[in-house]
């Protein structure tokens, strides 16, 4: 499978009940709670799944045991009073528990609102390859811009209730790195963590056909290189159209350090390459659906989606 069009799941209607899940690292309960407040001030049915905020018993990096993550995911999925599932945060450990899902049990509960970022990359492809499903790549109710910025709650709102509304998508500092125009179907997320996924089983073959939208955090310049080496290297940027760049915090000087890699390793693409679209790892991030045609104008600095990212 390579970057095709995916199945995108109804919009949310006021009332929908949306179960907030941690896959990945503990969750701050204050925080958890500040972010279903403002769920619920859209007039939505914010829930928490059992056992969001646990932690495990020896790595205390994880939100709970493997089996029990995964328990909780599975369950809040499958539930028919459920429409949206949100992450809490990223961190680490989706990796840990993807794969102790039932994926014929998360086919048969039919599409939903699914919506995280960062380690939650490896759900949004798990999604995609098992599922053929569009998901967002979208702030978690627990970060800290989703819960103080504006602009991040009013993207993923718009974009849950009136994706018709969020079609043009960009903030005012992005700006073409390689000039161009392209036209491919969204996919990507956190590049990290896209390169772990090589030769799992729901890892695509390749992101031929792409859009691809790519940021991180807390990876140095020679980090980011090698990681992007190895996509080269295996052939998995082979035919993309067009890349997206969001942001890169806490990886070093953007225009001293992290720039001249990205430029160096992805401009030999000979594709257009927009800079700080605004998603990611950012205070001010916009929500970017994955699975879902889009335009991609470098001098723009837009990313123009063909279809509303929820049906």
């Amino acid at each position: 499978m390579s970057a095709v069009e995916l199945t995108r799941p109804p919009r949310l209607r006021p009332g929908a009940r949306v179960a907030v899940v941690a896959p990945s690292g503990p969750v701050v309960e204050e925080r958890l709670q500040s972010g279903l407040d403002i769920l619920r001030g859209w007039d939505l049915d914010a829930v928490a799944a059992p056992h969001v905020t646990d932690r495990h018993r020896e790595f205390r990096y994880l939100a709970g045991e493997d089996e029990a993550r995964a328990r909780a995911f599975q369950q809040a999925w499958c539930d028919p009073a459920v429409d949206a599932v949100m992450c809490a945060r990223g961190g680490y450990g989706v990796q840990r528990m993807v794969d102790l899902l039932d994926w014929n049990a998360l086919r048969a509960a039919g599409p939903k609102v699914f919506v995280g970022y960062s380690d939650v990359t490896a759900l949004h492809e798990a999604f995609a390859v098992r599922m053929g499903l569009a998901t967002l790549h979208g702030p978690m109710t627990s970060a800290l811009a989703f819960l103080k910025d504006a602009t991040t709650q009013e993207s993923l709102r718009t974009t849950l209730f009136e994706p018709e509304a969020a079609m043009t998508l960009g903030l005012p500092g992005a700006r073409a790195m390689v000039p161009g125009r392209a036209r491919g179907v969204t996919v990507g997320g956190c590049l990290s963590l896209l390169a772990a996924d090589l030769a799992t089983s729901h890892a695509r073959p390749g992101a031929a056909g792409g859009l691809l939208l790519l940021e991180d955090r807390g990876e140095v310049d020679y980090r980011i290189d090698r990681v992007l080496t190895q996509l080269l290297r295996a052939g998995w940027l082979e035919g993309v159209t067009g890349v997206a760049l969001g942001s890169w915090q806490e990886c070093g000087p953007y225009a001293e350090r992290v720039r001249p890699v990205l430029y160096e390793r992805l401009g030999r693409l000979g594709v257009p390459v927009v800079e700080n679209l605004g998603f990611g790892h950012c205070d001010a991030a916009l929500t970017m659906p994955l699975g879902v045609p889009a335009v991609l104008d470098a001098e723009r600095g837009t990313l123009t989606l063909e279809k509303p990212a929820l049906a």
